[in-house]
C-alpha cells in the first residue's frame, strides 16, 4: 500500500511551532508521515539555532509518532533562480544554500531532501553552458549529501521550459548526462505540474512520466488541480481533474504502489485558519478513504 502523508506547506505563517503542526497531522488529520519544508526553517539562519530547532521538530515528530521522510525546498526557495542563475554569483550562493539544507536535512534525521534545481533567466543565451554548470552542481551536492549521511537527492521537475527538467525525456536525459554520483539522484514527480495542459496538451498526465522514469520515482506530490494552473488545492469541493483513485491505479500498474504520496497544498494566507483546518480535514479524509480501500 502507498504511504500517504503530507507536507509540511499547510503549516507555514499558521502553525510552526512543532509541537502544534505534528498534532494537527497526528490528531486531526490522522496521518504518520510528513514531508519537512524549509519554508519552516530557512537554512540561511545561523547553525546553532537550526540545531535547536531542528531538535525540536525531531522530539515533537518523535511525541507523535510521526516519520519525517524527507526535507524539501518551499515557496521562498522557489522564487529565485537557485543553480541555473545567470550570475555566478547567485549560482554560488544557491549552491551554499543547498549544502546548508543538507546540513539541516541531516539535523533533522532524514534520509533524502531536495527540491526544483532553478530556473534560467529570459535573457538566457547560454543554455548548454549552464545546463553542464547544472550537472557538476548535482554532482558536488551528491557528494556533500554523502558526507553528512543522507541516502539521495530528490529532484522535482517544473512545467516551465527554462527550468531543468521540465519533460519527461529531459528528466531520464539528466539522469544520463549526470552519471553515477555519491548518492542516487531521485525524482519527486507532482501531479499537478505534470497535468499542466499549457505546456505538455493532450499528453499532459502522470503516466509519461512514470513510464519514462520508473523506479527512478521516489515519491509523489499530490494535489487537486484544474489543469490550467498550478493550484495545489486540497480534494474537497467538485473543482479539479484529479482523481485519486486514478492516480493509485497508475501507480500500481506501473510498479510503484509503494512510495510515498505526499499531499502538498497551499492555501491563501489570508484564509481563516479553521477554514484551512476544515478543508485540510475534509481532503485528507477523502485520501485516506480512497488510498485504505486500494
Amino acid at each position: 500500500m502507498n504511504l500517504l502523508g503530507i507536507n509540511l506547506s499547510f503549516a507555514v505563517k499558521r502553525w510552526p511551532e512543532p509541537q502544534v503542526w505534528a498534532n494537527i497531522v497526528r490528531e486531526r488529520l490522522q496521518l504518520d508521515l510528513v514531508q519537512f519544508t524549509f519554508d519552516l526553517l530557512d537554512p540561511w539562519w545561523s547553525p546553532d539555532v537550526l540545531s535547536a530547532m531542528a531538535r525540536r521538530v525531531r522530539s515533537a515528530a518523535a511525541a507523535e509518532g510521526i516519520i519525517i521522510h524527507s526535507a524539501f525546498a518551499g515557496l521562498a526557495a522557489y522564487t529565485y533562480n537557485q543553480l541555473l542563475h545567470p550570475e555566478k554569483e547567485g549560482r554560488a550562493a544557491a549552491k551554499e544554500w543547498y549544502k546548508r539544507a543538507i546540513d539541516l536535512a541531516a539535523e533533522l534525521g532524514v534520509d533524502s531532501v531536495g527540491g526544483p534545481l532553478g530556473g534560467m533567466s529570459v535573457m538566457e543565451k547560454g543554455r548548454e553552458a549552464r545546463y553542464r554548470e547544472l550537472l557538476d552542481a548535482v554532482r558536488e551536492l551528491a557528494e556533500y549529501a554523502r558526507a553528512k549521511g543522507l541516502g539521495s537527492l530528490l529532484v522535482e521537475p517544473t512545467p516551465l521550459r527554462r527550468e531543468v527538467p521540465w519533460t519527461p525525456e529531459g528528466a531520464r536525459q539528466l539522469l544520463a548526462d549526470v552519471g553515477t554520483t555519491a548518492v542516487p539522484i531521485r525524482y519527486c514527480v507532482d501531479i499537478g505540474h505534470a497535468l499542466y495542459e499549457p505546456l505538455y496538451g493532450v499528453a499532459a498526465g502522470l503516466r509519461p512520466w512514470l513510464d519514462a522514469l520508473g523506479d527512478e520515482v521516489a515519491m509523489i506530490h499530490l494535489q487537486q488541480t484544474d489543469g490550467k494552473s498550478d493550484s495545489h488545492w486540497s480534494f474537497t469541493g467538485p473543482r479539479g481533474i484529479v482523481d485519486p483513485t486514478e492516480v493509485l491505479g497508475e501507480l500500481r500498474e506501473t510498479g510503484l504502489g509503494e512510495i510515498p504520496v505526499v499531499l502538498e497544498v497551499f492555501h491563501p494566507f489570508e484564509l481563516a485558519d479553521e477554514a484551512v483546518l476544515a478543508d485540510l480535514e475534509a481532503g485528507v479524509a477523502e485520501l485516506r478513504r480512497v488510498f485504505s480501500a486500494g
